[in-house]
């Protein structure tokens, strides 16, 4: 939002610069990137490099490093055992001490942002309530990005 404070090169300093418009929804935007040209020296061949570009073959080394910060990224798992539907005024009209009588499922799965990930069954381990991981579901028999 102000310009001035952003001091990444000299008034003399070549640089390279790039803009992207992003389009969310609605709501369209442009991002500017501004790279003193001291920044990409080092890595100027490899930018100029066709090989890389024409290569049919992963880059090991970068899905490698994207594999292991995808999967140290934290997530909430939720396993819901069970739901009941109410209306307002059946909530309202609850006292301490009544049930809510629940159909329990034997399986259940476990959901991250509600895309399920794995079969369970619940019960106890250790005096508290648990659920026991029986399968991963998967959409397909590849692995992470094409592996087996």
């Amino acid at each position: 939002m102000q310009p001035q404070f952003a001091n990444i090169a000299t008034p003399s300093e070549v640089v390279v610069t790039t803009s992207f418009t992003l389009e969310i929804g609605e709501s369209t935007g442009a991002v500017h990137f501004c790279f003193p040209y001291s920044t990409l020296e080092p890595i100027r061949d490899v930018l100029y490099s066709t090989i890389q570009g024409d290569s049919v073959e992963p880059d090991r080394r970068w899905i490698n490093l994207l594999k292991n910060q995808i999967q140290s990224a934290q997530v909430r798992l939720v396993a819901e055992l069970a739901y009941a539907n109410a209306t307002v005024e059946q909530l309202l009209a609850f006292k301490p001490g009544d049930f809510i009588e629940l159909d329990l499922a034997q399986m259940i799965q476990a959901k991250v942002d509600g895309v399920p990930v794995f079969d369970c069954h619940y019960g106890t381990s250790n005096n508290r309530y648990s659920i026991k991981i029986d399968k991963l579901i998967t959409s397909s028999d590849a692995g992470w990005l094409g592996e087996r």
